[in-house]
């Protein structure tokens, strides 16, 4: 990954570039920070992407990792404390930049899928949604980046687009608002092997690239995931490695003692210069963990933030 080892100066590995300074340097901040949160288990992605989109500790909270989408506790939780949701609460302008198909939405209505995290977060806070008439017109980004599997195996008929040009979009994106989000789960697929990962990288690392050029000076990108898996290839599963995190711009200083991916949102709302006391984390009771209730699944490649100007991405 060209892009990320030049900003970084070396691999994203954790004990390479993985020095994981305490301080930013040059607007950069890269620490490993944890997904496990206290929860005998591999992570998975209900629970996960709902404690970084929140920062309410999920699995303790439930005892176990929940995998796929979120239970109605997790609803619950995300409707409450919603990273978006906060923001606008206090006057941002928020967008989740991902957009979503008349098709998705009528197999909700129909009870054919449920609705992931990512996009419960953006509803709890009566963000825009895209549509693919806006990412026709340049307002949106998908969650494949260019295009090629939503055309090639889910019936799409979309032009495809370069990773570079869907980075700039984001960035575009991220200059009107105050916080975006933006959610992929290529590196996911990738790492249960559902995608080659040198095909997914190589787009990653072209459309990072591409947003990172396309920043306007006040605006800060961050990058974080709620499980490991693409990492090691020895297993397809998710894996209780840390995962990396990864904060480039002005307010890269707030993130720079995030140790677990339950800091990233109060970090973003502080970056944002959200009162504390208007953030509204609760301090919850957290049940024992119980045998045997760890979860296995498929999970998505999740999360960053564009704002004040913060984005953010998922991954």
């Amino acid at each position: 990954m060209p892009h990320l080892w030049e900003l970084l100066g070396g691999p994203l590995v954790l004990n390479g570039v993985g020095r994981a300074d305490s301080l930013p340097r040059n607007g950069v901040t890269f620490r490993p920070v944890d997904a496990c949160l206290g929860v005998p288990g591999a992570p998975q992605s209900a629970t996960g992407q709902t404690a970084l989109f929140t920062g309410v500790n999920a699995p303790a909270l439930l005892g176990y990792h929940v995998a796929a989408y979120p239970t109605r506790r997790l609803r619950e939780i995300i409707a409450e404390h919603s990273v978006l949701k906060r923001a606008a609460k206090c006057g941002a302008r928020v967008l989740f930049a991902n957009a979503h198909s008349e098709q998705f939405w009528q197999m909700v209505r129909d009870g054919k899928r449920d609705l992931g995290a990512s996009t419960l977060t953006a509803l709890a806070a009566g963000a825009p949604i895209p549509t693919l008439a806006d990412l026709a017109k340049g307002r949106a980004v998908l969650w494949d980046i260019t295009h090629e599997i939503a055309s090639g195996y889910l019936g799409y008929e979309l032009p495809t687009v370069l990773p570079e040009e869907a980075g700039a979009r984001l960035a575009r994106l991220a200059a009107e608002y105050d916080l975006v989000l933006y959610e992929t789960f290529l590196p996911d697929l990738a790492g249960h092997r559902r995608l080659e990962p040198d095909w997914v990288l190589s787009r990653l690392d072209a459309f990072l690239g591409s947003v990172l050029d396309h920043l306007t000076p006040e605006t800060t990108l961050v990058v974080c995931s709620d499980h490991g898996n693409l990492e090691d290839a020895s297993t397809r599963l998710h894996t209780e490695n840390p995962v990396p995190l990864l904060a480039v711009g002005p307010s890269s200083e707030y993130f720079c003692r995030a140790t677990a991916i339950t800091d990233v949102a109060p970090a973003i709302l502080r970056s944002m210069a959200i009162p504390e006391a208007q953030m509204g984390f609760a301090h919850v009771q957290c049940r024992r963990p119980q045998e045997g209730r760890g979860r296995r699944g498929t999970a998505s490649f999740a999360a960053s933030a564009l704002g004040r100007r913060t984005a953010a991405e998922g991954m």
